[in-house]
């Protein structure tokens, strides 16, 4: 979700202080990657999952605050969109049963939210774009009541000075556009969370983001948007276009954008957060009292607060976390390019081939990224995102290839390798990656059954709005059976 934030507006002076303040930040992090301990015992992982709220009719239903009541349970919180909700699982141990002892408290979670949800006519959706959302969906009375929204929302705005232009060409053409940043609400995700210590981050960070353009053709889950078809990872798409701060013109001057693959590979986690300090203006500069140098040179742990803030202002696909727990200063990766569902155990397998990929990948002799260009692993990416699991891709040694062959032939025996070096008991590993093996054989993940669903669906009549309901509530029964969605019935 982010920081929370009052409502208020900025002035100039406010944006120059903050500027200055992040500076300050970043320096006592340097400082800090050299004199701090970020160790730990054993890692730690986490799971952030946002959901879309629908009606008994698979409409989108915009009650989150009346949801919340009555879920009453702090783990779950408000997102962007009135019909968002978002869940933080608590951070476990990995090693051992731990990532089964993660998928029974989500799954219990959830049971428990969906039942207490029921009670106000509310019905979680665990998927990456709901096909139902129309364009009424997507206006400013949309937006949470939370004012970090508005802020962001007003900001950006600002920041570009025109209205945001939403364009994706897939198997239909969809362009509109919108006067504030909640087309991003329907993007719904889930998000893993990694710990990794400071001389690890930089080769973690490089190994995901190698590995980005697979996960996204596997896991692909969101082909429609706005009654059209899109690409298969369509979440992909519009998320990069409903926070993109730049004009046309400064596009063509080579500006960054926010929501960013980045540019290149990393030899350290500073390089990120220099990055994100150096490209990017501030939008939400608001300064903290605690003066960070005071604190590190008192033997305290400073917060970091303005640095934190301006990094969840920069969308990286994969992005660097700094946090403080149990007054330790540690490191995260946040990988945020998946999309939430179909099912518990498809996102639990999920983030077994991600944990188990990056650990063996980012602890090589010789690193797949002295082979990869960091441009191929971008195209690789938007590549999948458009086509899926079908996807072709280029990987080193192999050359271009379908990355279906491309896990079952050489990932998933690196992943399974990658979990066993965290301590994950085998039986979990091969449960869980039995799961991403099977999809790549049927070649059925969630956007192609929701494609499939769709098709059979318009043959009963032209409507294409009574269809995207029809095979919303056809996916919304088989995601709270919890079958893994290459077990979901097709017409193929």
């Amino acid at each position: 979700m982010g920081q929370d934030v009052e409502a208020r507006e900025f002035s100039r002076e406010d944006r120059t202080l903050y500027r200055a303040k992040v500076r300050r930040c970043l320096d006592v992090f340097a400082r800090m990657l050299g004199e701090r301990d970020f160790s730990f015992e054993h890692p730690h992982v986490g799971i952030e999952i946002e959901f879309n709220l629908i009606d008994a009719a698979g409409d989108p239903t915009l009650r989150n605050h009346d949801a919340l009541a009555a879920i009453a349970d702090p783990d779950f919180q408000t997102e962007l969109g009135l019909f968002n909700v978002e869940i933080n699982v608590a951070p476990t141990r990995i090693d051992g049963a731990g990532l089964d002892e993660l998928e029974s408290t989500l799954r219990d979670d959830l049971n428990a939210a969906q039942a207490k949800a029921a009670t106000v006519d509310t019905n979680l959706m665990m998927i990456g774009i709901l096909p139902t959302l129309q364009e009424g969906h997507l206006s400013r009375e949309a937006i949470s009541a939370n004012p970090r929204y508005h802020l962001l929302s007003d900001q950006i705005l600002s920041a570009r000075g025109e209205d945001i232009e939403i364009v994706i060409d897939g198997v239909d053409r969809l362009a509109t556009t919108a006067d504030t940043i909640i087309p991003e609400a329907a993007c719904t995700s889930t998000q893993l969370h990694l710990q990794v210590e400071p001389d690890d981050f930089a080769p973690m960070w490089n190994a995901a983001q190698a590995i980005a353009g697979v996960q996204v053709a596997v896991g692909a889950n969101s082909p429609f948007l706005l009654g059209q078809q899109l690409w298969h990872e369509t979440r992909i798409a519009l998320f990069e276009q409903a926070t993109d701060t730049r004009s046309e013109e400064l596009k063509t001057q080579g500006v960054r954008p926010r929501v960013f693959f980045g540019e290149r590979w990393i030899t350290s986690v500073f390089d990120l957060f220099e990055e994100n300090v150096r490209y990017f203006p501030s939008l939400l500069p608001i300064v903290d009292e605690e003066d960070p140098l005071e604190e590190l040179e008192a033997g305290r742990v400073p917060t970091l607060s303005e640095l934190r803030l301006h990094n969840g202002t920069v969308y990286r696909w994969n992005r660097p976390i700094y946090d403080v727990a149990n007054g330790r200063p540690h490191l995260r990766i946040e990988n945020r390019l998946l999309p939430a569902g179909p099912t518990v155990v498809d996102t639990m397998a999920n983030a077994a081939l991600f944990y188990g990929l990056v650990t063996v990948l980012g602890t090589s002799e010789r690193p797949v990224w002295s082979q990869l260009s960091f441009r191929a692993a971008e195209d690789n990416f938007h590549q999948a995102a458009r086509a899926g699991i079908d996807a072709d891709v280029y990987w080193p040694g192999v050359g271009t290839v379908a990355v279906r062959e491309l896990v079952l032939r050489q990932l998933l025996p690196l992943a399974h390798a990658g979990l066993e070096q965290m301590g994950v008991d085998a039986a979990v590993g091969d449960r869980l990656l039995g799961v991403i093996e099977q999809r790549c054989i049927t070649g059925r993940n969630g956007s192609t059954w929701l494609i499939d669903e769709f098709r059979h669906q318009t043959r009963s009549g032209p409507d294409r709005a009574a269809a995207m309901r029809a095979t919303t509530l056809a996916y919304e029964h088989h995601m709270h059976e919890g079958q893994p969605v290459h077990l979901w019935p097709t017409h193929a």
